[in-house]
């Protein structure tokens, strides 16, 4: 009975003290219909399952667009890149996507005086970039630059490189020393050697394209040279088996019953005051090219192709020519974005007008296509539709007068870049990082694969701010 009663004053002094502070502390009376108010509205409105598992489902949300670089830039940005990317296009699903940043095994690199060229693999399953630097061609005073951007396969780009360049540097030589002979081009009719077909072993050239000392990173011989037939696009091998079978890979291999085209005198290409018409050379070269490329590739049933960029300086002079998407940008010294090449798309009306006059057409899916197959519309390779004349790789040619300009640099890339940035963006990156290892080649490439790139990236820098231009 004691206990009792001394647990009933224990409890009546507890609550005493408790409305005491509560009124003094608080300024509320310590009453429980309060708290049980309260406690209703938490059970009823917060303590729900699917209240509890959506909080739970929105931190998690929030705890990895924080913790994956990609997302980095802005709060919007990431909540959006963070969507678009979860829904996945039809021929996203099939691609091999990573975002480890580990570019040491899937990026290449080379410096080599003022040049400075980067590569990344990025989010491709394979490497289909090739690029070539080649300053001061055998002591001629011609220096070439290349960027060759490959599609379905890389057997068209390897191609291009290794013959296309080849041709070029040699007959690039063989001008220069008829020029430096004063040898009367009338009297000379002597026809250059026909391009060296595929599978032939290629003389090397005097001054070598490949393998640099600078590289960083290089790929096994067997792997770089590899000459597959197999398709890497996913994208590309869903649509080939869906059209006709005239322009499927189920062409058949057939033997060329033309005559081949003779090639012209090598004459032709020295100007009355001794210069070498460098448009000319690079059309036919890379026309000439293409035609043993195509047959090369019906024989195998190899549907790969490439884009084509080359920039030629010799003096003050800048000859470019482009065939489909890779774009080439010069900073001139008013910091200004010039346009070295002009992207070859299905959806222009001149490319539009004369593929459908060939017989094809241009559709959109995601982006424009010529047949629905291929994005750009002028390619080296792409024997289906090259067949048809749907896609063709007559190069356009730009010359400008780099003393006019006086360019601060140069800038040639894949379209893996220009998915990303526009010309006015990367000039003003690249002027900024100038002071760089890399002129900022290394930064941009990395930049845009952080941007969300899916294609393989490859940037070359020519730095010409020490160049003094008369």
């Amino acid at each position: 009975m004691e206990d009792e009663l001394e647990d009933r004053i224990f409890y009546q002094t507890y609550i005493s003290h408790m409305k005491l502070l509560s009124k003094f502390a608080v300024g509320l009376p310590l009453n429980t219909s309060y708290f049980s108010y309260i406690w209703r509205l938490i059970r009823f409105y917060i303590i729900k399952p699917e209240v509890v598992l959506l909080t739970l489902f929105l931190v998690v949300i929030f705890m990895y667009i924080q913790a994956v670089e990609v997302w980095s830039r802005s709060l919007v940005n990431k909540l959006r890149l963070s969507v678009s990317s979860s829904i996945p296009t039809k021929s996203q699903k099939l691609q091999y996507f990573k975002v480890t940043g580990d570019f040491d095994k899937l990026s290449w690199e080379l410096k080599e005086g003022n040049v400075a060229v980067f590569a990344v693999q990025g989010r491709r399953p394979k490497m289909e970039d090739r690029f070539v630097v080649n300053e001061n061609i055998n002591g001629t005073g011609v220096h070439l630059y290349a960027v060759f951007d490959g599609h379905g396969g890389e057997f068209a780009a390897n191609y291009a490189r290794d013959n296309l360049i080849n041709n070029l540097n040699s007959k690039i030589i063989e001008l220069k020393q008829l020029i430096s002979k004063g040898i009367d081009k009338n009297a000379i009719n002597k026809p250059a050697p026909p391009s060296p077909a595929i599978g032939k072993k290629i003389p090397p050239s005097p001054v070598s394209l490949e393998k640099k000392p600078s590289f960083k990173k290089t790929i096994k011989e067997e792997g770089i040279r590899k000459q597959s037939g197999v398709i890497t696009d996913p994208f590309l091998l869903e649509k080939l088996e869906s059209l006709p079978r005239a322009i499927t890979r189920e062409v058949k291999p057939t033997r060329t019953t033309s005559a081949p085209i003779p090639p012209p005198d090598i004459t032709s290409y020295i100007e009355t005051n001794s210069t070498i018409n460098f448009g000319k050379l690079v059309t036919d070269e890379v026309l000439a090219a293409d035609r043993l490329l195509v047959e090369a590739a019906k024989k195998t049933m190899d549907v790969a192709g490439t884009t084509v960029l080359i920039a030629l300086v010799e003096g003050s002079k800048l000859i470019v020519a482009n065939v489909g998407d890779s774009r080439g940008v010069m900073c001139d010294f008013k910091g200004r974005a010039i346009p070295l090449s002009f992207d070859h798309k299905p959806q222009q009306s001149r490319e539009k007008k004369r593929i459908e006059e060939a017989g094809g057409s241009v559709s959109f899916n995601g982006v424009w296509r010529v047949a629905g197959i291929l994005a750009t519309s002028r390619a080296m390779g792409d024997y289906p539709l090259k067949d048809k004349k749907l896609v063709i790789a007559d190069p356009d040619i730009l010359t400008f007068d780099l003393s006019d300009h006086k360019p601060q640099f140069l800038i040639l890339a894949s379209d893996g870049l220009w998915d990303t940035f526009s010309n006015e963006e990367a000039v003003s990156f690249i002027k900024s990082r100038l002071h760089e290892p890399h002129f900022g080649a290394k930064s941009i490439t990395l930049q845009s694969y952080y941007r969300g790139s899916l294609d393989n990236i490859t940037v070359l820098v020519i730095n010409l701010t020490s160049h003094t231009w008369v």
